[in-house]
């Protein structure tokens, strides 16, 4: 079983910076693709980011396309979420999960298939 703890969330301006990271535990980290859902107040799930397990695959959604990465350190267990120019619409609780199939944390937030493995989340607020 794998467990996550997020962290680097806080309070930014818009255009600023802030890196997420997800350390995880659990010895067959390696095997399972891991990825980034937000969720802001009063909306739905939204898809940030996925990285294979052996990292050669990321996708992210529309909305951070170009001004997030995401990537891991699979020595450290730990995923990260660079975000730049960051907006007030990013404004959300971050969630890291995992996943043996990466398809499962793309299409999550859109068919509600349920990840295998969640952080506790950790909140992001943009101030604009």
């Amino acid at each position: 079983q794998v467990q996550l703890v997020e962290s680097g969330g806080g309070l930014v301006q818009a255009g600023g910076s802030l890196r997420l990271s997800c350390a995880a535990s659990g010895r067959t980290f390696s095997s399972y693709a891991m990825g980034w859902v937000r969720q802001a107040p009063g909306k739905e799930r939204e898809f940030v980011a996925a990285i294979s397990w052996s990292g050669g695959s990321t996708y992210y959604g529309n909305a951070v396309k170009s001004r997030f990465t995401i990537s891991r350190d699979t020595a450290k267990n730990t995923v990260y979420l660079e975000m730049n120019s960051l907006k007030a619409e990013d404004t959300a609780v971050y969630y890291c999960a995992a996943d043996p199939r990466i398809d499962t944390i793309v299409l999550s937030a859109t068919d509600g298939r349920p990840l295998e493995v969640w952080g506790q989340g950790t909140l992001v607020t943009v101030s604009s």
